[in-house]
């Protein structure tokens, strides 16, 4: 496994470069398979957790079944001291009665200062810890003051019950105008952006806002000298659900275009070529990247756990790079 360091220019730990999402832990995956699946993953030296308060809703949980069953292996493996924990809050249901939508109506609980300051207690009480590593604004509130959602996460920092906030599904100048303001109240920024990213990408449209740019790679490039904090970037489905390695599985998020279907063709090619599966090549290159991010996979299992470990230490050489960087239609077949 290997290691990278993130913070907010006050706190900053290292953290493992790629990140275990446990959305679907105590639902979909039952515990004897989760509790597995984590102690494995520390085992191989991984650090760094995902979850977040409203996880499963749709597959029939409550929203808190992964910070509950993380809060039940933390406390029976003892080894909060070795993780990084990261959750995220503000995509709750604000009335238990309506359901969830990625579209207005959202029913989200937003990101006012009381809801964030009690969702932040909350978790730490359903994952049994003293303190949050990481916890982010799971989608902007464009309803609610800046400067108030700024401000009750630069409280929990001061607090010290977070160490780093960020924020997730957000648009490049919110994040720049909310670090702004934090310099402003003289608080913590963000120091972490969660967003959708992987090898292939949606088409433009006004309003997704929830997928890594160019133009956020190249702002968190440009941080972590002197006025400007460090930002890191943290990518969920970088594997699209499997959508790499099975045809049956749907291209969602505006990605099923031509352009995304020779894409994978040119993955498939590239992976039988280094004996690797696409699945690693795929976070292999989200790793070494001229601007790396950290993958969140959710493997629902050992064995695609392993997998996701078997990326970690993979380095694609520059003339690989170049093959899956290449536009499709120019892409060099294999000799």
């Amino acid at each position: 496994m290997r290691y990278r360091t993130i913070g907010n220019g006050r706190t900053s730990f290292d953290v493992s470069t790629i990140c275990l999402g446990t959305m679907q832990m105590g639902t979909k995956i039952d515990e004897a398979t989760s509790f597995a699946i984590l102690d494995r993953f520390v085992e191989a030296g991984g650090t760094f957790v995902d979850t977040a308060n409203n996880y499963s809703f749709w597959d029939g949980g409550y929203g808190r079944d992964s910070e509950d069953l993380l809060g039940r292996w933390l406390k029976s493996r003892g080894v909060r001291d070795r993780l990084r924990i990261a959750t995220k809050l503000g995509a709750a249901k604000a009335d238990p009665a309506l359901p969830l939508s990625n579209t207005p109506p959202t029913n989200f609980q937003g990101l006012g200062a009381a809801t964030i300051d009690w969702e932040a207690r909350e978790s730490a009480k359903h994952l049994g810890v003293d303190h949050l590593d990481v916890v982010y604004g799971h989608v902007d509130d464009l309803e609610t003051p800046l400067a108030e959602t700024v401000g009750a996460f630069g409280a929990l920092q001061e607090e010290g019950l977070i160490g780093v906030a960020g924020i997730s599904n957000v648009a490049l100048w919110r994040i720049v105008e909310a670090r702004e303001e934090a310099i402003r109240q003289g608080i913590a920024p963000y120091g972490l952006v969660q967003q959708q990213y992987s090898y292939v990408y949606p088409a433009p449209k006004l309003g997704r806002q929830n997928f890594v740019t160019p133009e956020l790679l190249s702002y968190a490039a440009s941080t972590g000298v002197d006025g400007r904090p460090p930002l890191a970037v943290t990518a969920y489905s970088p594997l699209h659900q499997g959508a790499f390695t099975r045809n049956d599985k749907k291209l969602w998020g505006g990605v099923n275009h031509p352009t995304t279907h020779a894409r994978i063709a040119l993955l498939r090619e590239v992976a039988r070529d280094l004996g690797a599966t696409p699945n690693q090549v795929a976070l292999a290159w989200l790793l070494g990247r001229e601007v790396p991010v950290i993958p969140v996979a959710g493997p629902s299992s050992v064995a695609q756990l392993e997998e996701v470990l078997g990326a970690a230490e993979l380095d694609l050489d520059p003339e690989v790079r170049a093959r899956l960087d290449a536009d499709p239609e120019e892409a060099p077949l294999a000799a």
